[in-house]
C-alpha cells in the first residue's frame, strides 16, 4: 500500500475546470505587460472581427501634433495668399455708421502715399469700395468682403441708421471688421475723454471684443492697414462654398438674332470681369445675378490682369494702343458644353397623361367654370353616381347649395370672425356716440379747436387709409390674442359645408396625418428630394474637392447670355453686380423653410400670406409665406400672425438653397422705405413638413348634470351635429368628451364628459386642415429708398423728450 500510494499521480485539471476572476489588488498591468503575457497569440473570436491596429500613448500623441500642424499650415497658407499674387485683392468695404462722418476722407487716408500707396480705388480695379446709401448696396458688398471697415462718430457712434444696417449685417453674417473713430483730436480734452468713455459704452453692446482705432493722419491709416493684413478672416458658409465675384467692368452687347435664326427677344450677352473668390468656377455651372436671377454662360475669358501685385510705374505699350495689347493677350479659358451645361428649368413638367398627376389645364379650369355655371342641380336619392344622376331630369329648388365650395383661401376662414369683430365695433362706436352726443348745443360746446401749425403738418405726414389699415390689422391680432383661432359657426349656410375641408384630431402629436393627401396643384410644379439631408452633403463634399475650372484668385471675364437690359441699367446707377455660381439643384423651386425671429423693436402686426421681401444667402426675392410652430413632431401648428415672443418657421415658395445662409425678411412700406421685421436662418427643404391651421367651434354649456351637459350656441342645426359627432370635445377648463345625441332641431345637443363641467366653462371643438403657402415668388425685389429722417420723427422724438 505504501509502495502504491507512491506511485500514485495527482488530479489534473481538465479543460472544463472553473476559473474564478483573480482579486483585484489595485496593481493594474500596462498595455506592455498584456502583450508580452499575450506573446502574439489571439483569441479565436477576435479572428472573425476586423482587425484594427491599436494605437500606443506615443502614436497618439504623433497624430495629434500632425493634425495641429496641417491646421496651422493651412491658415498661415489662407494668411499668406491674402492680397497675394496667388489669391484675389484684398476688398476693404467703408461703411459709415453715422451721418455725421465723411467717408471720402477715410478712403483718401487709406489711398495715400503715407500709408504705403498700395490701396487702388479706381475704375478699372476695386479693392477699396464706399457704400452708397442703399440698402441693398450694402448687404452684397458685406458678403463679398474680406474686411469692413466702420466709421463711427467720435461722440454718438451711430445713430438709427447705423443701427439698422448693423442689425441687418450681423444677421446676414459679418466678416471681419475693423472700428474706426474719425474727427476725435477736435475735440477738446475734457470733451475727449467723456467722448471716449461713452462711446466704450456703447461698443460694449454691439462689439464687446473689438478696438477702436484712430483716423486722422496717414500713420493711422497706415497701422489700420497693417492690422487689416495680419487680422483673422472670418469664414462664411454661404460664400466659401460658392465661387463668386464682384464685378469690376461690365459690357453689355444685345442680341442680334434669337438662337435658330428667330427674331431679337430684347436679351443680350453681359461681359463681367473680376476675380473668382470662394472656390474654382466651372463654366457649366448656372450663375445667379443678385436681383435679377438665374443665368447660364457661353465661356470665360482670362483678360490682362488690372490690379498685379507690383504696380509698374510705366508702360511698355503706346497710350493710343492698350486695347489692341489687351485683346491680344484675351485667351479663351473654357468654353460651355450644351451636353453638359445645366439647365435653367425651375419648375418641373406636368404630363397630362400620367396616371398619378391629375393636375387641370387653365384652359379646363376655366371650362369646368363655365359649365359649373349653366349646370343644372339634380335632386338624386341617396347612393346614387354621378352617372345615375345624369340621367335624371328633376331639378332641385331654387334654395339647394352645393357641397363643393372653395375656401382654399385662409382669409375666407377669418372673415367670419372678422366681420363679427368689426360689426359689434361698430355698434359699440354707435351706442358710445349716442350718449355722450346729445343737443346740437352739446355738440358745438364739445367740438375740437382749430388745429395748431405743429397738429397740421402733423396731419400732412398721415395716411388716413394706411391708419385704417393698421387698425384693423391691430384688432385681428388682438382678437386672435384674446380668443385664439376661434370662429363663429355661419347662421346662413350649414356648418359641414363651410368647414368640409377640416377634420378632427384625436390627438394632435399622435394622430397620423398622410404628407401626400389632397395636394395643391402648385405641389406638381416643384421639386423634392427622396433624403434632402444626404443631397446636401454629397453636394457640398463634391464641391469641396473639386479642382478643375478658373481657380480661386485669377481674372476673368465671364459671358452671362439672354441677360434683360435692366441689369446694365442698376450697374449705371452705381450699384455693385454680385455673380453668384449656383450648386447642383439650386435654380429649382420647392418648399423652403426658414427660421426667423422677430425684431425686438418692431411692432408691426405680421399676418400671414402677406407679401414680404425676403433675402436669403444670396438670393433676394418676394413671396407670400405661412408661418408655424417650430417643434421635433411630425405635425406643426400654423400661425395666423408672426409671434414676438417665440422663433416661428417660414414656408414660402422659392429656388432651393443648401444652407447654411443667413436670412433677413422685409417689410415693404407703401412710401417706399422697408422695416427688417425679423431675422434668422434657412432651416431645411422638404415638401411634406405638415403645417395644421387650426379652427375652434365653441359653446356654451346650457344645462349641467353630473358627468353630462347640453351645450349650445355652437351649432345652429341638427345635421350639422350630426355630421361632426366623432369629434372630440374639450374645454377651457380642462374636461374631455365627446356628443352623445342631438336635441330638438336648433342646434342643442347632449354631450358626456369626464367629469362635471362648470358653469363659468366654455365647450371647444377642434377641427384642422393642412396649410399651404401662396405661389408668389419673384426674383425682383423692390430697391428700398435711402433712409430719410422726416420732419414727423422729429417732431415725435421732440415730444419724447418734452
Amino acid at each position: 500500500m505504501a509502495a502504491g500510494e507512491e506511485n500514485q499521480q495527482g488530479h489534473r485539471a481538465g479543460v472544463y475546470k472553473q476559473k474564478n476572476k483573480g482579486h483585484k489588488h489595485g496593481k493594474h498591468r500596462t498595455k506592455g505587460e498584456i502583450e508580452k503575457d499575450n506573446k502574439g497569440r489571439v483569441s479565436v473570436t477576435a479572428l472573425t472581427k476586423k482587425q484594427r491596429r491599436e494605437q500606443k500613448r506615443m502614436d497618439r500623441r504623433h497624430q495629434a501634433n500632425q493634425h495641429r500642424k496641417n491646421k496651422k499650415d493651412m491658415v498661415l497658407t489662407e494668411k499668406r495668399r491674402l492680397g497675394s499674387k496667388d489669391g484675389p485683392p484684398h476688398l476693404v468695404v467703408v461703411v459709415t455708421l453715422h451721418a455725421g462722418v465723411d467717408a471720402a476722407a477715410v478712403a483718401k487716408l487709406l489711398c495715400s502715399e503715407g500709408a504705403g500707396g498700395l490701396v487702388r480705388q479706381d475704375d478699372d480695379g476695386l479693392t477699396l469700395s464706399n457704400v452708397p446709401a442703399d440698402l441693398y448696396a450694402l448687404l452684397d458688398l458685406a458678403k463679398m468682403a474680406d474686411s469692413l471697415v466702420f466709421v463711427l462718430d467720435p461722440t454718438e457712434g451711430w445713430d438709427s441708421y447705423g443701427d439698422y444696417c448693423l442689425s441687418c449685417l450681423f444677421a446676414q453674417g459679418l466678416p471681419s471688421h475693423v472700428l474706426v473713430g474719425q474727427g476725435a483730436p477736435e475735440l477738446s480734452g475734457k470733451r475727449r475723454v467723456e467722448s471716449k468713455r461713452a462711446l466704450a459704452k456703447i461698443l460694449e453692446y454691439r462689439f464687446p471684443d473689438s478696438r477702436l482705432f484712430p483716423l486722422d493722419t496717414e500713420q493711422d491709416a497706415l497701422l489700420i492697414l497693417r492690422h487689416l493684413s495680419a487680422q483673422r478672416q472670418r469664414k462664411l458658409g454661404f460664400r466659401s462654398r460658392r465661387p463668386h465675384l464682384v464685378a469690376q467692368s461690365v459690357s453689355y452687347t444685345p442680341n442680334t438674332s434669337a438662337p435658330g435664326g428667330a427674331p431679337a427677344t430684347g436679351l443680350g450677352t453681359l461681359h463681367v470681369s473680376g476675380y473668382v473668390r470662394g472656390c474654382p468656377l466651372q463654366v457649366d455651372r448656372l450663375v445667379h445675378l443678385t436681383g435679377y436671377g438665374d443665368f447660364q454662360l457661353s465661356q470665360v475669358d482670362a483678360p490682362v490682369d488690372p490690379l498685379p501685385l507690383i504696380f509698374p510705374t510705366t508702360r511698355t505699350a503706346k497710350p493710343g494702343k492698350e486695347g489692341e495689347m489687351e485683346a491680344k493677350l484675351m485667351r479663351v479659358l473654357m468654353k460651355a458644353d450644351p451636353a453638359r451645361r445645366e439647365s435653367l428649368q425651375a419648375e418641373a413638367e406636368v404630363d397630362p397623361m400620367d396616371g398619378e398627376q391629375t393636375w387641370p389645364t387653365d384652359t379646363e379650369l376655366v371650362e369646368a367654370e363655365e359649365a359649373r355655371k349653366v349646370k343644372k342641380l339634380m335632386k338624386v336619392p341617396k347612393g346614387t353616381s354621378d352617372y345615375q344622376a345624369s340621367w335624371i331630369g328633376e331639378e332641385l329648388d331654387g334654395d339647394a347649395e352645393s357641397c363643393d365650395d372653395e375656401d382654399d383661401e385662409d382669409d375666407d376662414d377669418d372673415g367670419m370672425m372678422d366681420e363679427d369683430m368689426e360689426g359689434d365695433d361698430e355698434d359699440i362706436d354707435s351706442q358710445t356716440a349716442g350718449s355722450l352726443c346729445g343737443s346740437d348745443e352739446e355738440q358745438e360746446e364739445l367740438s375740437p379747436t382749430e388745429p395748431t401749425g405743429a397738429d397740421q403738418r402733423y396731419d400732412d405726414h398721415i395716411d388716413e387709409e394706411e391708419e385704417g389699415e393698421g387698425l384693423k390689422r391691430y384688432r385681428e391680432a388682438r382678437a386672435h390674442e384674446l380668443f385664439p383661432d376661434e370662429v363663429d359657426t355661419p347662421l346662413n349656410m350649414p356648418a359641414k359645408n363651410r368647414f368640409q375641408r377640416y377634420r378632427g384630431l384625436k390627438s394632435f402629436r399622435s394622430t397620423p396625418w398622410d404628407p401626400m393627401e389632397n395636394l395643391p396643384p402648385d405641389y406638381s410644379r416643384i421639386f423634392q428630394f427622396k433624403s434632402f439631408d444626404r443631397t446636401r452633403r454629397r453636394i457640398l463634399a463634391e464641391a469641396a474637392k473639386e479642382e478643375e475650372g478658373a481657380m480661386v484668385g485669377w481674372y476673368v471675364t465671364l459671358h452671362i447670355i439672354d441677360v434683360p437690359p435692366s441689369v446694365m441699367e442698376g450697374v449705371a446707377a452705381g450699384r455693385p453686380l454680385v455673380v453668384v455660381s449656383l450648386m447642383p439643384h439650386e435654380q429649382k423651386m420647392s418648399v423652403m423653410h426658414l427660421l426667423v425671429r422677430r425684431q425686438p423693436n418692431n411692432k408691426d402686426t405680421i399676418k400671414a400670406k402677406e407679401e414680404l421681401v425676403f433675402q436669403c444667402g444670396f438670393r433676394r426675392f418676394r413671396a407670400s409665406p405661412i408661418f408655424s410652430q417650430h417643434t421635433t413632431a411630425d405635425k406643426h401648428k400654423m400661425e395666423r400672425f408672426l409671434r414676438q415672443d417665440a422663433p416661428t418657421v417660414v414656408t414660402v415658395y422659392a429656388p432651393i438653397t443648401f444652407p447654411p445662409a443667413g436670412t433677413l425678411v422685409f417689410k415693404q412700406r407703401d412710401d417706399g422705405m422697408q422695416d427688417l421685421v425679423a431675422t434668422g436662418s434657412l432651416l431645411s427643404c422638404d415638401p411634406q413638413r405638415v403645417v395644421l391651421k387650426r379652427l375652434v367651434l365653441s359653446g356654451h354649456p346650457f344645462k349641467i348634470n353630473k358627468h353630462s351637459a347640453v351645450v349650445r350656441y355652437m351649432f345652429f342645426n341638427r345635421e350639422d351635429i350630426l355630421w361632426f359627432k366623432p369629434v372630440e370635445l374639450r374645454t377651457k377648463w380642462g374636461r374631455r368628451g365627446h356628443i352623445k345625441m342631438a336635441l330638438g332641431t336648433h342646434g342643442h345637443m347632449k354631450c358626456q364628459f369626464d367629469n362635471q363641467l362648470r358653469s363659468q366653462d366654455t365647450v371647444m371643438m377642434n377641427l384642422f386642415k393642412r396649410a399651404y403657402p401662396r405661389w408668389t415668388y419673384d426674383p425682383y425685389a423692390p430697391i428700398p429708398l435711402p433712409w430719410v429722417k422726416s420732419e414727423l420723427s422729429e417732431e415725435i422724438e421732440d415730444a419724447d423728450m418734452d
